[in-house]
């Protein structure tokens, strides 16, 4: 299966990895990194889904505690759509 970027999917995860550079340690960063990578590759070879939102064929992981990634899978993709931090208003949340 590919994998595919949304922009905000994309524009999520870096605003995380600058806050983690800024008020972390590089480990720190490493490690969302790593989770993040690991994650996807569980969706990928696994098929696994884990807890499905109101959204239609999305689904939800935690990456960290702050972090959690929405998720759409096809036959042929993963599209990663958000990496929402939990600290975050809901009522900004958009897919």
């Amino acid at each position: 299966m590919i994998v595919i970027w949304s922009p905000q999917a994309r524009t999520d995860y870096w605003q995380n990895i600058d806050y983690l550079e800024l008020e972390w340690t590089f480990q720190d960063v490493l490690n969302f990194i790593e989770k993040v990578e690991s994650t996807i590759q569980l969706i990928s070879n696994n098929n696994t889904f884990f807890v499905s939102t109101n959204y239609k064929n999305v689904h939800k992981v935690v990456i960290t505690k702050q972090i959690t990634l929405y998720y759409r899978v096809t036959l042929t993709k993963i599209e990663l759509l958000r990496f929402w931090n939990t600290y975050q208003d809901l009522e900004n949340f958009k897919l």
